[in-house]
């Protein structure tokens, strides 16, 4: 028979190994049990929404030039037309508000002749009512360049954008509206693209870049390759005249005038004038007058022949 334990250790029960705690695990790594500072500011989100539209009667080329603006910004959306009258921005008003958008881009024509494009941050402006000029679409210009659809584009202005506080006000609304968010779900992660903005004249010349780099038969950028990109040109291309700038959407107190505007109606009138009836009586008269110049008449013999 074995010997019985005292009753000493009898009495001492077994004692239980607790494991420790594992430490949690990040994707940064394995965390040392030290409590992480929380930041108390909410994280940013880019939510820009841009509604791109324009008015009825909109002529095919004008049309194709909204389109191609369209295929640029994958942050927007297109909806159906807008009659161009007076209420024309109670009606986008309303229809922003329900929609939810940000900005908006209304391509107005009127005549089927002049194009006007409203660029406008919604609700409380403020607007920039622009003319729009030299317009060439992409299916016109058949240029070589070509980029993926949905990415990101570098924006680019030039250094008069700084000098005047108008032109700093349309940058701004440029960068919100052509500025592409950041974590939307339609953009693609990377840059290929690069969007000019250039003040010549008192005009904005907008231009569309592709970024080439020259690359292996392994489709591997060279050693130095970088410094031999290459920027080829995409399109379209559209010249910006600025006519007024109003403090709220599609109206309001207005914060500037273009002093050098000219309406597109007072062009065609006085080109009207200088080609039509007036002006074909007014050279046919100096004419005559030139022709009598040259060719004087002989004296008449029986001029004085009644005067006393």
């Amino acid at each position: 028979m074995g010997k019985k334990r005292k009753h000493a250790e009898a009495s001492e029960a077994p004692k239980e190994e607790v494991a420790q705690d594992r430490p949690k695990r990040t994707l940064l790594g394995w965390k040392d049990g030290v409590p992480e500072k929380q930041n108390s500011s909410p994280v940013f989100r880019n939510r820009e929404k841009v509604l791109v539209t324009c008015s009825r009667r909109i002529t095919y080329r004008y049309r194709h030039l909204m389109l191609n603006v369209v295929s640029l910004l994958p942050h927007c959306k297109k909806d159906s037309k807008v009659e161009s009258k007076e209420s024309k921005g109670a009606t986008l008003n309303e229809l922003i508000e329900l929609r939810n958008y940000s900005s908006c881009l209304f391509f107005e024509c009127r005549k089927q002749k002049d194009l006007y494009l409203w660029m406008v941050k919604c609700p409380s402006g403020p607007s920039v009512k622009f003319l729009v000029n030299a317009v060439h679409t992409m299916e016109e210009l058949k240029l070589t360049g070509n980029h993926l659809k949905g990415s990101r584009p570098i924006l680019t202005f030039s250094s008069n954008f700084d000098k005047e506080p108008r032109w700093k006000l349309i940058k701004e609304m440029i960068v919100q509206i052509f500025g592409t968010p950041k974590d939307h779900r339609k953009v693609k992660p990377f840059h290929d693209h690069v969007f000019v903005f250039s003040i010549v004249d008192g005009h904005i010349w907008f231009r569309n870049y592709q970024i080439s780099v020259p690359h292996n038969e392994t489709d591997k950028v060279d050693r130095g390759g970088l410094d031999k990109m290459t920027l080829v040109e995409v399109g379209p291309r559209f010249c910006l005249n600025p006519i007024k700038i109003f403090g709220s959407s599609f109206g309001g107190p207005t914060f500037y005038e273009n002093p050098f505007y000219i309406s597109p109606n007072q062009i065609r009138a006085l080109e009207k004038k200088k080609a039509g009836k007036y002006s074909k009586k007014v050279k046919a008269k100096t004419r005559r007058k030139m022709h009598e110049l040259s060719n004087p008449l002989e004296p008449d013999e029986f001029a004085d022949l009644w005067k006393d």
